[in-house]
């Protein structure tokens, strides 16, 4: 059979024996947008040529009934061979009534479960390197209380104590700070925090003191119920890890570790002379303020000149439930702290980084010494303040309102007092306490020249 000529057109009528020459010789008649070359040897095998001359291999059967195309290159790419021996196992697929489609689908979500199994162990890898200490500053910066904007200064710096390394000079006597109990929880990776390690590391910790080791637990759960409102250390955190049985029996009980010291009555003179009688003046006047307003001892140390009308005899404190609360300013309290020096902006000013007194307790331990008062912690003040509130007479909202504390439903109705109706129970109080100390004070002196006689 002679060999067909270069310029001999092609049949697309029929089957052809493909070669390549054949293959050259395939154009697109006019008026068409495109033309099939059939292989008689390979059924369902087809070269597709355009308008455009583009030439690309199509594989076209019918499989379970619907039909079935798919696409094995451009030629000359992919050669007659090579698209003959494809054209071929698609074939084998048909007869046997398997649609390849369905076989790579399969063989693609394989391919995909274990990438995605891979990429689930490097993630499990990544989690369980996750130690507390990563996160922890994290809990800092983003966490807050409930209901709150952010967290309260005092607050803060003590969570930031309860974590820190330890190894630095003590501000107070010789050597060096201890680690604060939570340090050695920022090792542990997060998801190994669990009853059986926050338990060995309690038992450690209460040796030391176990009313530290229980606050320092408290602010443990705090950090565990902020994780596990994250998405992505949620599945590494057991929230209630610190809420395990064997840890709860292990903590002190509330009964006796709530503290209600406050001063009697018989014990306010020794305690006021035992104030008026330290050397540093401004640590006297700030413990005398607690005793007179029930403020918190942040609550005064914070105070400022800007926040002290003198003028209409008002004090705006920085509130620890409200933004501010505004009292009125007695006349022995206006007198007191105009004697004080305008050293800063601070009232109760010191040399210290903040520019304000920040602990008194060892001059309040001097005072406690002179009067011979076993114990009353600087807290105790605020106690001693509403129990001296109510001997006087005052009303117990009014007492409420002055301390910051939020008035009783029952006895106040939620009627909170305006500053100048406050007043007159500010001032039968502090009367009633500087009674009880034995000092006289003339009301009618101009602030900053008093004139007692004890």
């Amino acid at each position: 059979m002679a060999r067909p000529s270069k310029a001999q057109a092609v049949d697309y009528t029929k089957p052809q024996k493909l070669s390549a020459g054949l293959l050259e010789r395939a154009t697109c008649p006019e008026g068409e947008t495109f033309v099939l070359v059939r292989d008689v040897d390979h059924p369902g095998l087809r070269l597709r040529v355009t308008a455009a001359g583009g030439k690309h291999w199509q594989f076209e059967a019918r499989i379970q009934g619907k039909l079935f195309t798919r696409s094995l290159g451009a030629w000359p790419a992919v050669p007659i061979g090579d698209a003959q021996e494809a054209a071929r196992a698609l074939r084998t697929s048909a007869a046997k009534k398997i649609d390849p489609r369905a076989v790579e689908a399969e063989a693609a979500k394989v391919l995909a479960d274990e990438a995605a199994a891979a990429a689930a162990q490097v993630q499990a890898a990544k989690a369980a390197a996750v130690a507390v200490g990563d996160v922890w500053p994290l809990y800092l910066e983003q966490g807050r209380p409930k209901r709150k904007e952010a967290w309260k200064p005092r607050y803060l710096a003590d969570l930031k104590a309860m974590a820190a390394p330890g190894g630095e000079k003590k501000k107070r006597g010789q050597g060096t700070t201890r680690p604060g109990p939570l340090y050695p929880l920022l090792a542990l990776p997060l998801a190994q925090v669990n009853e059986d390690t926050l338990k060995s590391w309690f038992d450690r910790e209460a040796v030391a003191g176990r009313h530290q080791a229980a606050r320092a637990l408290m602010m443990f759960r705090g950090f565990l119920r902020w994780c596990a409102s994250k998405p992505e250390y949620r599945a590494l955190t057991d929230r209630d890890a610190g809420r395990a049985p064997a840890i709860l029996d292990e903590l002190p009980s509330t009964a006796t570790s709530k503290r209600t010291d406050a001063l009697e009555a018989a014990q306010v003179p020794g305690w006021w002379a035992g104030v008026e009688q330290l050397s540093n003046r401004t640590a006297s006047a700030y413990l005398r303020a607690l005793l007179l307003t029930g403020a918190r001892r942040e609550e005064m140390a914070a105070l400022k000149w800007a926040d002290v009308d003198f003028q209409w005899r008002k004090l705006t404190i920085a509130d620890k439930v409200d933004a501010t609360r505004t009292i009125p300013l007695s006349p022995y309290m206006a007198h007191m702290l105009a004697t004080l020096p305008r050293i800063n902006a601070y009232v109760f000013a010191s040399a210290s980084k903040t520019g304000r007194i920040a602990d008194v307790r060892a001059a309040h331990c001097k005072a406690l010494q002179s009067a011979g008062i076993d114990h009353l912690t600087v807290h105790g003040l605020r106690r001693s303040f509403s129990l001296l509130g109510e001997a006087a007479g005052a009303p117990a909202g009014a007492i409420a309102q002055v301390m910051g504390h939020k008035p009783s439903a029952t006895a106040e109705g939620y009627r909170p007092r305006s500053t100048d109706a406050l007043r007159p129970f500010l001032e039968r109080i502090e009367a009633y306490i500087l009674e009880q100390a034995g000092v006289t004070f003339d009301r009618a002196t101009e602030p900053g020249k008093l004139a007692l006689v004890a």
